[in-house]
């Protein structure tokens, strides 16, 4: 139970990854704001955890992570709901793939304004909940009484760069920068911000589809490709990935801020 009372907000948390997580956290212990864009599937993940950890320990809030007011209400009620927020886990992320002569502004702002202005977002909402308790604990008892924690979502093709993902690699480096600056902002305060680099992982985003064809996946030819250059010779599960976010939003990991780490099973691209 690593993190037993704690609370976190999860964002994008809908499918994938993010559905893993908040699983993840509820098993051990966490009570979970969900949040997605998607309320039925927001909904859905919420059942799930419903079903590991019986009782109030989950809570569904719809809406996307670039409303700025809609940010400043999901935080509000994760405080209001379970007494505070320990965790922020900065997971919602979408992509627009094309390559750049063909990409328009549209796809160019979108993924920014999701996987970038989002994280800030949350963050910037998310600071009062995590910083004011610290300050008062330091004014009133000389020392925080346990580390808070923040895990931001950057990516592998961030790290080696993506032919078709110039807007989904420039707003992941942008996390990486946000991380660093925010873990020594928020240092004193014994807030760890930390940031994990998923690599190819099975989820709607790397599903096969058709050459031309719209929507979530890459097409087959691609997929198979890349997924012959993995040293496992599988790609990651959610699991996988969620299990890193565990070690990172724990005390396991009390001594470690500022860092960004690679998810990947050892993939490189040369």
């Amino acid at each position: 139970m690593l993190l037993e009372n704690r609370v976190a907000v999860v964002t994008g948390a809908g499918r994938g990854i993010g559905r893993a997580v908040a699983e993840l956290f509820v098993e051990n212990g966490a009570r979970v704001l969900v949040n997605d864009v998607d309320l039925d599937v927001a909904e859905e993940t919420a059942l799930r955890c419903r079903r590991i950890a019986p009782g109030d320990r989950v809570a569904v809030s719809a809406g996307s992570v670039t409303d700025g007011g809609y940010v400043g209400e999901l935080m509000a009620r994760g405080a209001e709901r379970f007494g505070g927020i320990d965790i922020l886990v900065n997971n919602a992320g979408i992509t627009r793939d094309a390559v750049l002569h063909r990409m328009t502004d549209e796809d160019w702002g979108a993924v920014l304004d999701v996987n970038l202005t989002g994280a800030f977002l949350c963050l910037r909402s998310a600071a009062p909940y995590l910083r004011d308790p610290a300050r008062r604990e330091l004014e009133t008892e000389g020392e925080v009484r346990y580390h808070r924690k923040v895990v931001n979502f950057f990516s592998t093709a961030a790290i080696h760069g993506n032919a078709g993902q110039a807007n989904y690699a420039a707003a992941k480096m942008g996390n990486v920068g946000l991380t660093r600056a925010l873990a020594r902002e928020w240092a004193p305060f014994r807030i760890n911000v930390n940031a994990v680099a998923p690599g190819f992982t099975d989820t709607r985003l790397t599903q096969a589809k058709d050459k031309g064809e719209s929507g979530p996946g890459i097409p087959a030819d691609q997929r198979d490709a890349f997924l012959a250059r993995l040293p496992f010779g599988r790609p990651a599960q959610p699991l996988d990935v969620a299990k890193v976010v565990l070690f990172l939003a724990s005390p396991l990991s009390d001594w470690v801020t500022g860092q960004e780490i690679n998810v990947s099973g050892g993939h490189q691209i040369p």
